[in-house]
């Protein structure tokens, strides 16, 4: 029994577990990779998953960073089923067309500065949105709670995980060679005491735990006063006649920001003339969705404020065309501004920020977590200054961080869930975080648990080992596995140093040349060094 790991693995997206067992091969998830360049580059990297082979998938949820690549696989030769709730059937629907769409707009953009730079057009779509469309055919829709066989001698059961809607942990009860073994993947776990969902069920007696570690590091802070965080940076903009923007997730949290100002405005701390815009398309369908399925709500908070959300929500403004986003950013005065995508690496938040992170009244909120090298990670993280769509804007704006709002489970609540199984002695797998955090849960678990952990690294594969469990009846026996490496290839520093260095070398040597061109041509040639020299002293202070 083996798996390796095509993603989440020391980092937070691309979420990709692929095992090999009884006879199939199948995969937990298939997720967009998103960050730097060189993380979104493998997405293109479609022959690592051997779609042909794989049997199915069985996917935890529907967010992009879990499912946003099953289009790609599925017309690269994935012919299987893909099994999930009927929530998370009913978003990710939307999510892929709406992924898909993006990945059209700026594939095309690509390709016309392509053009204007006189350089050759190229193929590097990822997918289109009738491959979206068309992989939406291969889902099958399962109820939570409920086992069933998708092959035999691997049985499956989806478990409540109250990260979003439809959200599931996955239970695998795998038999090989006359042997049943558990391993149990948690997709992304809730926090408890969501505003919108109910807790996460209870973990069940495993072998193998493959366990997100996302907040794995920290706790989040003052959850009980994000409201007023909230209030806060509202009361500030609209005081200096500034916009709040907030960065959201389309599905859940988009949904429980609204509900966060609805209450602000029931207790009269909403301005009555700071318009409220939803400005994500996607987000406004997905709240259709979570209406779809009240009854699966833990809607007992909402009951009580109905009315109150009924008359705030007349006052929310849902913008769905691009000419009505644009218009956003010609308007003055005031507003609150919600829009995709959550971590600024794509959509319309993009222009947003372009228009507003250089003013000093402006807030930006951030609500959810941002991956490494994204342009949401840069901002919370202090840069001065960031680039978007091609052009250098100072952050002026203040940057406000609520960890209130996150829909992964913290340190403490990560380690309360899995210690109603210790006892069991499952070996613990950290997925779905970033080293730092995997490495501080790590010592925690060994600490208070005596569990083994293991970090996997992208690309590597675990060998399950056929032993029983140990528990505590029977310590001798481990859950150890043989674990495969795959080194990372090597970032070749010299290389690129040393091409600096001799191109420096050949400025200096031309300068005679330069300086018997005219005195326009000179100045020109000045401002174009002066503008690599400061690119140079940004990425010297971000280091």
């Amino acid at each position: 029994m083996k798996v390796q790991f095509l993603g989440a693995a020391k980092t937070v997206t691309g979420s990709c577990h692929v095992i090999e067992a009884a006879g199939h091969r199948f995969a937990i998830d298939c997720g967009m990779h998103q960050g730097n360049k060189a993380i979104e580059e493998r997405n293109f990297d479609t022959d690592l998953y051997q779609p042909n082979s794989l049997d199915f998938i069985l996917l935890t949820h529907a967010h992009i960073d879990h499912s946003g690549l099953i289009p790609r696989i599925a017309s690269h030769g994935f012919k299987g089923k893909i099994y999930c709730t009927a929530p998370t059937y009913d978003l990710v629907s939307l999510m892929l067309e709406d992924s898909a769409h993006i990945q059209e707009m700026e594939f095309e953009w690509r390709n016309k500065q392509r053009s204007r730079t006189g350089k050759k057009k190229e193929n590097d779509l990822l997918y289109s949105i009738e491959d979206a469309k068309k992989c939406i055919n291969q889902f099958s829709v399962i109820e939570f709670d409920k086992t069933f066989e998708p092959v035999p001698n691997v049985k499956v059961t989806y478990k409540y995980a109250a990260h979003i809607l439809g959200a599931a942990f996955i239970i695998l009860d795998i038999t090989e060679n006359g042997e049943t073994k558990r391993l149990t993947f948690s997709g992304d776990i809730g926090r408890p005491e969501n505003m919108l969902l109910f807790d996460p069920a209870p973990l069940e007696k495993t072998d193998y735990l493959f366990m997100e570690s996302t907040y794995g590091n920290r706790n989040h802070k003052n959850e009980s006063n994000s409201l007023e965080e909230l209030h806060e940076a509202i009361e500030r903009s609209y005081k200096l006649g500034g916009k709040v923007i907030i960065p959201t997730f389309a599905v859940e949290r988009a949904q429980e920001i609204l509900y966060c100002l609805s209450l602000l405005d029931a207790e009269g701390k909403l301005p009555h003339n700071m318009p409220i815009y939803l400005d994500s398309p996607l987000a406004i369908k997905a709240t259709q969705v979570f209406i779809d399925y009240k009854e699966t709500l833990d809607t007992h908070e909402i009951k009580h404020n109905i009315e109150a959300i009924r008359n705030f929500s007349s006052k929310v403004i849902y913008t769905t065309k691009t000419e009505e986003s644009q218009a956003l950013n010609l308007l003055e005065g005031p507003a609150i501004i919600l829009s995709a995508s959550g971590m600024c690496n794509a959509g319309r938040i993009k222009h947003h920020l372009k228009h507003n992170i250089w003013k000093p009244e402006t807030s930006i909120v951030f609500v959810g977590f941002q991956a490494v090298g994204t342009l949401g990670r840069k901002i919370v993280e202090g840069a001065t200054s960031v680039n978007l769509m091609g052009n250098d804007l100072s952050v002026a704006a203040k940057i406000y961080t609520i960890g209130g709002f996150s829909a992964h489970a913290g340190q403490s609540q990560l380690l309360e869930w899995l210690g109603t199984i210790a006892k069991y002695k499952p070996h613990v797998v950290l997925i779905h975080g970033e080293q730092t955090a995997q490495q501080t849960l790590a010592e925690l678990i060994k600490e208070q648990y005596k569990l083994d952990v293991s970090i996997p690294e992208y690309l590597e594969e675990m060998e399950l080992n056929l032993q029983a469990p140990a528990t505590i009846e029977n310590s001798e026996q481990s859950t150890q596995p043989i674990i495969k490496k795959h080194s990372m290839p090597k970032v070749d520093w010299n290389f690129v140093l040393e091409d600096l260095d001799t191109r420096v070398a050949q400025l200096h040597k031309r300068l005679d040349n330069i300086q018997e061109k005219t005195w326009e041509d000179q100045t020109e040639i000045h401002d174009k060094l002066a503008e690599i020299n400061q690119s140079i002293y940004k990425l010297l202070t971000q280091l």
